[in-house]
């Protein structure tokens, strides 16, 4: 399954006053796995920049002056997401304002339907704790270090590792490896080790044979599990 893990920046807190986007961040995933692929532009709001809004992203107007207008970019951003999952932490912001941009253009709003909030989810899996980015990024052991300042693609690579912790997705796997050594250390345990091992009975051509076939397989010979288990056993 294809999902797309979204941020924004924004020049303040409502499309509605006359705020607008500034970036765009969107992580790709396959399967709940990044894929590299990423989009990440830069738009320049033709407006201002308030002082609150500088200080939480570190845009400047000046700086925004020289990238492409939301309308330049549509086409691609639109392109990039398709019309796969969304993945946004407090989707409802992020979500008002590409639906303002898009509404300039006459182009159709997201779906609500596409769109997972880990905000809701972090509320429901943690009711009564800290579920900010930051917060979770602690929790979960996600390397936040970088994050001086608020970026829109920095903060979808986080949040596509805060997700697949919420998911149960890295938990999963490591559950799966123990119990994988855990059947693989029972199967070892079954093997009785005799005080002094019997005497030979194979024929010693079958022996080469079985010894090459060992050789050829490697790590992957079962054979050499039990052989070194009995040898620490006996020693």
């Amino acid at each position: 399954m294809r999902e797309i893990v979204l941020d924004t920046e924004t020049t303040g807190l409502d499309p509605a006053t006359g705020d607008r986007v500034v970036e765009i961040g969107a992580v790709e995933l396959l399967n709940g796995v990044p894929t590299g692929e990423n989009f990440h532009v830069y738009i320049n709001p033709e407006r201002d920049m308030p002082e609150g809004a500088f200080r939480v992203h570190g845009l400047s107007a000046e700086f925004l002056s020289g990238h492409p207008v939301f309308s330049a970019i549509a086409a691609d951003f639109s392109a990039f997401i398709a019309e796969d999952r969304l993945v946004i932490h407090n989707a409802e912001f992020d979500v008002k304002f590409i639906n303002a941009e898009f509404a300039r253009l006459a182009i159709p709003p997201l779906a609500p339907e596409r769109v997972l909030d880990t905000l809701a989810l972090a509320r429901r899996k943690h009711p009564g704790g800290a579920n900010s980015l930051d917060a979770l990024c602690s929790r979960y052991g996600v390397d936040s270090s970088r994050r001086k300042k608020h970026g829109a693609l920095l903060d979808a690579e986080l949040l596509a590792e805060v997700y697949l912790e919420l998911s149960g997705g890295r938990q999963t796997t490591l559950t799966l490896q123990a119990a994988e050594r855990r059947v693989e250390r029972k199967v070892v345990d079954l093997v009785e080790v005799r005080p002094s091992p019997l005497a030979l009975t194979v024929a010693s051509a079958e022996l080469d044979v079985h010894n090459a076939l060992n050789e050829a397989l490697g790590d992957r010979a079962v054979w050499r599990k039990f052989a070194s288990y009995g040898s620490s056993k006996g020693s």
